[in-house]
């Protein structure tokens, strides 16, 4: 296996395990490419042609998985730097590269609360 499958697999892996929708993945590109900017919920809105209710639970949900940090009144998201970097910079290229294949991958994907409820019980299953 070359380093470019390598390379893929594991971008594959992050879009599968950590964004539910194209909108998701775009906010968290978006502040990948605007670091270290940070943005007001209605900025993302209009950024991603989407509600201020629909962004702000994009972000909340971003921020929960650890890629984002909020801060203060009103909330400001940002990216948060750290050891996923050079992983949020191969999805960044290869959402580039693939925005076709990328976005069937995630419409292809269970519903969020479907695989909310699936890691909820594969949590408590895990601490038996």
């Amino acid at each position: 296996m070359n380093e470019e499958t390598l390379h893929t697999k594991e971008v594959d892996a992050f879009i599968l395990d950590q964004i539910d929708t194209v909108p998701h993945l775009e906010a968290l590109l978006l502040l990948w490419n605007n670091r270290p900017k940070q943005w007001t919920v209605e900025e993302m809105a209009n950024a991603l042609y989407v509600s201020s209710g629909v962004a702000r639970n994009i972000l909340q949900g971003l921020t929960r998985r650890g890629l984002l940090a909020r801060h203060g009144v009103p909330e400001l998201y940002r990216y948060e730097s750290g050891k996923r970097d050079g992983l949020v910079q191969a999805v960044d290229a290869a959402y580039r590269r693939n925005l076709i294949r990328i976005s069937r991958m995630i419409h292809s994907k269970a519903a969020p609360g479907i695989r909310e409820f699936a890691q909820a019980f594969r949590f408590t299953k895990d601490r038996e």
